[in-house]
């Protein structure tokens, strides 16, 4: 049997992708603007719809960070955000200069968990600290619970970003993640649904707050004919090759969304009849996840002790990738300082959770090898 490496969530090219690279070439567009980006901007606007305005960026920790900036979130301001997440999340509130306030998940869908969220609202304004902005995180493609948070942030007037980094393509009501915030945010890393190598884009309400997010990328530069700075910029617009990578996979995505959830449902049936495993799905008819990455949680009391970590070496004796769940960012060195509000289900998460090679790509020989490598740990014949 072939052994060679399966990975988690590995780049998955379309086919049309070099036309708009060679394009760029062959018109010089070989810069941080062009037809590329416009045109990239455009297919992802018209994809997500609600109106929303897209500017395409270097990265979705760009996105996050111009987010915070646009919202005018300052030195010793508080950000609440998501503790299960990936600390691209996190780190653009440190950029800042602001203090993150981390909140714990749910069990339906592992994100913010609304109770916590209101509990730390009112403890920060009892002290005094009325949080700037609420960062909400749509985990391995899976949205948040959006009616929940919207009615919280509503009441006490806090604007929401919407880190949709790993759920384009899902929905929640049948409208596109990355449009419920006031700030949206997707990312096209390598390893995402679609990819630019390296990019991603920030998803403003008005075209307006758009302008002033291209604005503040292309390093704050002012109407004139010499460089002129009024504010501080930054370098963080998409460059038109990489734009050309993802007008080619835009034309892809919809395929792209559809395989990553026939893995999920690889899983989902195989996992059936052991009710120690839970396979993250969605909790209703409302919720549509792009399954970027198919998660378990494995209970070892209902495994004969067998846990999330011997399941992850089997598969890396295997030669086949996958990886725990998210560390909370409340535990992790660099935040753990800050506060944090909730219980325990993130750590529980952290601790029991395994995502499963998930990508686009996989053949039926890589679901077989994946089949029988859990066969052999769970001793299935």
């Amino acid at each position: 049997m072939n052994n060679s490496k399966i990975w988690l969530s590995s780049p998955h090219m379309g086919g049309n992708e070099q036309k708009y690279v060679n394009e760029a070439f062959e018109t010089n567009w070989v810069a941080p603007l062009g037809p590329n980006v416009t045109g990239f901007e455009r297919d992802l606007e018209q994809y997500i719809n609600e109106n929303g305005h897209v500017a395409a960026l270097s990265s979705g920790t760009a996105a996050i960070h111009l987010g915070l900036v646009l919202l005018g979130v300052k030195l010793g301001d508080e950000v609440i955000c998501q503790s299960f997440t990936f600390s691209a999340s996190a780190n653009p509130i440190l950029y800042q200069g602001a203090i993150p306030i981390f909140i714990d998940s749910e069990y339906e869908t592992w994100n913010m968990c609304p109770k916590a969220l209101e509990e730390a609202i009112i403890d920060r304004i009892s002290k005094g600290k009325k949080p700037k902005a609420i960062i909400a995180v749509h985990l391995y493609g899976m949205p948040f619970k959006v009616d929940e948070i919207k009615v919280v942030a509503n009441k006490y007037e806090i604007p929401i970003i919407e880190d949709s980094a790993e759920a384009l393509g899902s929905s929640y009501k049948g409208r596109k993640c990355g449009t419920f915030g006031d700030i949206g945010v997707l990312s096209f890393n390598g390893n995402k649904i679609i990819t630019t190598s390296g990019g991603g884009a920030l998803v403003a309400s008005s075209k307006e707050l758009k302008e002033k997010a291209v604005f503040f990328a292309t390093q704050s530069r002012d109407n004139a004919p010499h460089y002129q700075h009024s504010e501080i910029g930054y370098n963080y617009r998409l460059s038109n090759i990489c734009a050309g990578i993802g007008r080619g996979q835009m034309e892809v995505l919809d395929k792209h969304v559809s395989l990553r959830r026939e893995m999920h449902d690889f899983y989902a049936n195989y996992f059936a009849n052991n009710d120690g495993i839970k396979v993250l799905s969605e909790p209703n008819s409302d919720y549509f996840s792009n399954h970027w990455l198919s998660a378990i949680l494995v209970d070892p009391n209902k495994n004969n002790g067998k846990t999330r970590e011997d399941l992850r070496l089997a598969f890396e004796n295997a030669n086949i990738e996958s990886r725990p769940l998210w560390k909370p960012m409340h535990l992790q060195p660099i935040f753990e300082k800050y506060p944090y509000y909730g219980e325990k289900v993130a750590q529980e998460l952290f601790e029991n959770g395994l995502c499963l090679p998930s990508g686009s790509n996989l053949e039926n020989e890589d679901k077989k090898r994946i089949r029988q490598t859990l066969n052999v740990f769970f001793k299935i014949d």
